[in-house]
């Protein structure tokens, strides 16, 4: 996101977790008017304010990031490297190595004096109470540097009276100390600033496997000047129009257009094809992608930051601001969750003694013990690593998802609505018959017809001019040339007129006989469309042509039905001949034909209505308004189009079909991760409730519990980032 005059962009150092960016909307929200005009990008830990309703200088959001334990820095869009000082990147890991160390030499250090594991772990009753000064001040350090980042958050949160993990885990800590319980205290407050230097550790995982992304284009580019000289410059300096050059074996710096050389080229970065594609003059090059052996020779068509490439990583990063529903409702359940953890707690310290005469000491031991078993570390990060993981496999698969928020919705998909030309065909015609009458040869008729198509960029005109080509066919521009504006075209041939058009305008001449009438309708109705040519005389006879379909789509919508997809729609602005035609090939539904956008749209709103959830496939700009209605807007082939990129839900960046089922898949097996961890982190904290009625949990071993259960969640949720093996390949 580029930043433009009415927005302030921060570095927010330390916001690693969805917590932080609550904090921050609390806080930030009412300066800015209000948390709409705030957006996150976990991964570059970036925060954009979009609007400033009441004046907030740049120095007032600072100060107030600061009260909050964070700390803000005006963002600089032309750092390349981070320039942080060692303790901004190295802080926790420091602080979390001292507070582990001191905490495994103070407990040696107790064994060592007391000669006995037993009390040093306080099970000796004799030996409770009884610590030694040495051993106190070793488990203090550990306290100290266990809670160094988490307490500045546990104060802010008690000033706002809104209490998070953070006041809990102090809660924890200080009530075992005030308890005499040393070693617990400092086993707690370790083992939190692990689990927060895990969850940091795993956002850092998913952030550089987005990173990579920025790793694949090169910072430099080899361009030629007026002079034919050949000069190294970096990427970001070469200006639109500018010639540069891409040997063999080298990144391609910039999108651009070839002009000189042929050679395969590998994709696989941007669009996530294993197969290099052959490029020649005229083909499209993206930044990021890998040269084969020939020496290409292009044009630059995009200044760096606005290559497809520049556009994915922005995009990526800004979709982790847009939350999915299940980050949704474990920020609602947590926010809940900890303030009624908090009051039971009380409510165990306050009535355990007085109801059934537990002692005060033990009463306290079990409120503190319910507050570790309910800290929501492992929920709380169970959700935001498996969406960041999902987004980053999906942008490296040529899958551009624009948020969280749409990961989990193709997994829901019931219904699935896809546009015709481009789509499930080819969205190129090409010529399949050739019927030459009245005695003329194929070779004379086509040539006629490229004769007066050569004026023409038409979709039909180019087929035509490319099938006389591959025939060798010569011919002549026609002089005189006329459109006929939706009927056809008229020219001059060697002084004689002919003519070029659809049956309807062969009807409109009174030249139709029933015999070509017939013909022509059998080949209408089989989903071909005709040109008709003619001259002042007589049909010379009509050229067949058809947008064939890809050969993918038939097995493509197997697999979407065996995916879970009840109803498969077709839409099209074409014939309903041509329409029912595809449709039965590849095995189709239901089929609309002869369709306006407004009437694509409201086909969509009735499929929403009988389905909930339903997706709309297109090229991302004539089905704008479909695609903007539907539960899922899907643009196909949007490596070549920014409007598709911008446009859609999710932006395939080929126009390859296999995409589709893959992303029900990946969505499928997302939602799948997320729900484990969720099960999981709460089993957790059910069976140390379990335990603790029972009496037979601990401080140190329910926050080890918890721990183990982050680390767990956090690692099931990274194996996302796996991609099939034709995929790792290709890569």
């Amino acid at each position: 996101m580029s930043q433009e005059s009415n927005e302030l962009v921060f570095k927010i150092q330390d916001m690693d977790c969805a917590e932080e960016v609550t904090i921050l909307k609390q806080v930030i929200g009412p300066l800015v008017g209000g948390e709409e005009h705030l957006f996150f990008d976990i991964l570059n830990r970036r925060m954009t304010i979009t609007s400033n309703e009441q004046t907030v200088s740049r120095d007032e959001i600072i100060v107030a990031v600061k009260q909050t334990g964070m700390r803000a820095e005006p963002w600089d869009a032309e750092k390349k490297t981070d320039t942080a000082s060692f303790w901004s990147r190295h802080g926790r890991t420091v602080v979390t190595s001292l507070s582990g160390a001191m905490l495994g030499t103070a407990f040696l250090t107790h064994v060592f004096l007391a000669d006995s594991f037993g009390a040093a772990l306080g099970v000796e009753e004799a030996a409770k109470g009884i610590i030694p000064l040495p051993v106190r001040i070793q488990y203090l350090v550990a306290i100290v540097t266990g809670i160094w980042f988490v307490l500045p958050k546990a104060w802010f949160a008690l000033k706002r009276l809104r209490p998070d993990m953070n006041l809990l885990m102090c809660v924890a800590v200080i009530g075992a100390l005030l308890i005499d319980e040393w070693f617990e205290a400092a086993a707690v407050a370790f083992l939190f600033a692990l689990s927060q230097l895990l969850e940091a550790w795993s956002v850092g995982r998913a952030r550089r496997a987005v990173a990579a992304l920025m790793d694949l284009s090169p910072t430099i580019a080899h361009v030629r000047d007026a002079d034919g000289n050949e000069n190294t410059v970096p990427a970001e300096s070469v200006s639109v129009g500018t010639t540069f050059l891409i040997r063999p074996g080298e990144k391609v710096p910039l999108d651009g257009t070839v002009l000189k050389g042929t050679s395969e080229v590998n994709q696989a970065p941007i669009t996530g094809e294993s197969v290099p594609v052959d490029k020649q003059a005229a083909d499209e090059l993206f930044a990021g992608t890998i040269n084969g052996d020939g020496l290409l020779e292009a044009e630059c068509t995009k200044p760096a930051e606005n290559t497809v490439l520049a556009q994915i990583i922005r995009m990526v990063g800004e979709a982790q601001s847009r939350r999915s529903p299940s980050e949704l409702w474990v920020e609602k359940f947590a926010r809940v969750y900890t303030p009624i953890v908090m009051a039971l707690a009380l409510l165990v310290l306050l009535g355990l003694p007085l109801l059934l005469h537990v002692s005060w000491h033990n009463a306290m031991y079990r409120a503190l013990l319910l507050l570790v078993i309910a800290c929501p570390c492992a929920l709380v990060i169970s959700t935001p690593v498996s969406i960041v993981a999902t987004l980053a496999a999906a942008a490296r698969n040529g899958v551009l998802i624009k948020g969280g928020v749409f990961v989990e919705t193709p997994s829901r998909l019931r219904a699935l609505a896809l546009d015709k030309t481009g789509t499930l065909t080819r969205g190129k015609p090409v010529v399949t018959k050739i019927v030459p009458l009245n005695g003329h040869a194929e070779s004379e008729l086509l040539e006629r017809a490229a004769a007066l198509e050569s004026h023409s960029n038409h979709p039909l005109a180019l087929a035509i001019l490319e099938a006389a080509e591959k025939q060798q066919v010569a011919y002549e521009m026609a002089d005189n040339y006329q459109i006929i504006q939706g009927k056809g075209a008229t020219g001059t041939l060697k002084g004689r007129e002919f003519w070029l058009g659809s049956h309807r305008y062969l009807e409109e001449r009174i030249e139709d006989t029933s015999a070509v009438h017939e013909q022509l309708e059998v080949l209408s109705n089989s989903g071909q469309t005709v040109v008709v040519i003619g001259n002042e005389s007589h049909v010379r006879g009509f050229i067949a042509l058809a947008d064939r379909v890809r050969e993918t789509s038939a097995e493509i919508i197997r697999e979407l039905h065996a995916s879970g997809i009840e109803e498969l729609v077709m839409l099209t602005g074409d014939n309903q001949g041509t329409a029912r035609a595809v449709a039965d090939e590849v095995g189709m539904d239901q089929v609309y034909a002869e369709l306006l956008p407004e009437d694509k749209l409201r086909i969509i709103e009735t499929l929403v209505d009988d389905y909930g959830h339903v997706a709309m496939v297109g090229d991302g700009v004539n089905d704008a308004p479909a695609m903007g209605r539907s539960s899922l807007g899907i643009a196909m082939g949007a490596a070549g189009s920014d409007v598709a990129i911008e446009s859609a839900d999710i932006a395939l960046m080929t126009d390859d079909l296999t995409k589709i089922p893959w992303l029900i898949d990946h969505s499928h097996k997302a939602l799948g991760i997320i729900r484990q961890n969720i099960i999981f982190a709460l089993s957790i904290k059910v069976l140390f409730v379990i335990l603790m009625v029972l009496n037979h949990a601990s401080l140190w071993a329910a926050i080890a519990a918890d721990m183990g259960a982050s680390l767990l969640v956090i690692f099931n949720g990274l194996r996302l980032l796996q991609l099939p093996a034709e995929n790792k390949q290709s890569n």
